[in-house]
């Protein structure tokens, strides 16, 4: 079951209760950024879950995959590496038009990072941007001698094409951290940096509390333009 809903705004918004396919996603979304481009379908935010899989962006390198994963395998065509999704984890798909919302690309990133990192504080978390490593992290202390123990919360991987942006974000909720092990997360194998969720930061929040605070920040995120 899903719902769909028009804000105030020209944005469309679905939620989608049941997880969704992959494939499914991937051809939903490529109709839907055709009919943002042709002006006859509002952009969208698309809030749904995906059965456990994982995903390969542009970069993806194939020594970062598992000889058995245990999981299927999905070339995602976004940018960035290998990732998991799975049920507990909001997936954020974010169908925009760029053009007419500035042509700013690495501005469309920042604000992706900026929207998860305000929708974390009002789950209790503080989410940090790292320079070099992509998506949101969570300070986890000290990592002996001299370093800092950092988790990744929410991972983030963009495609753009005819200026309408594809894909988007995830936040991990309450998912089975243990399929990570089937990956090189995002490519980054250092023993400082791992993968968290809300729940095992002690954090009782579920996905309608997140996508509560996903639209709260939105308009600020995402400014119409003026």
């Amino acid at each position: 079951m899903s719902t769909l809903s028009v804000a105030p705004d020209p944005v469309a918004w679905r939620v989608d209760a049941a997880p969704i396919p992959y494939p499914e996603a991937l051809a939903e979304m490529d109709r839907r950024a055709a009919a943002i481009r042709a002006g006859s379908e509002p952009e969208l935010v698309w809030l749904l879950e995906h059965p456990p899989l994982y995903t390969a962006g542009t970069s993806a390198r194939p020594a970062d995959l598992a000889a058995d994963p245990g999981l299927p395998v999905f070339d995602a065509g976004r940018g960035g590496q290998f990732t998991y999704h799975g049920p507990g984890q909001r997936i954020a798909y974010v169908l925009l038009d760029l053009k007419r919302r500035g042509g700013d690309v690495r501005g469309f990133v920042r604000s992706l990072e900026g929207w998860a990192i305000a929708a974390l504080a009002d789950c209790g978390v503080v989410g940090e941007r790292r320079e070099g490593r992509v998506g949101i992290w969570v300070d986890r202390g000290p990592y002996p001698p001299d370093g800092r123990r950092e988790d990744k919360i929410a991972a983030i991987g963009v495609r753009i094409r005819h200026w309408v942006t594809f894909h988007g974000l995830s936040i991990n909720v309450d998912c089975d951290l243990s399929h990570y092990a089937g990956i090189v997360p995002c490519g980054i194998s250092d023993a400082r940096y791992g993968v968290t969720s809300l729940a095992a930061l002690g954090r009782a929040e579920r996905l309608p509390a997140l996508d509560d605070a996903l639209r709260r920040h939105f308009a600020a995120s995402f400014p119409e333009p003026g």
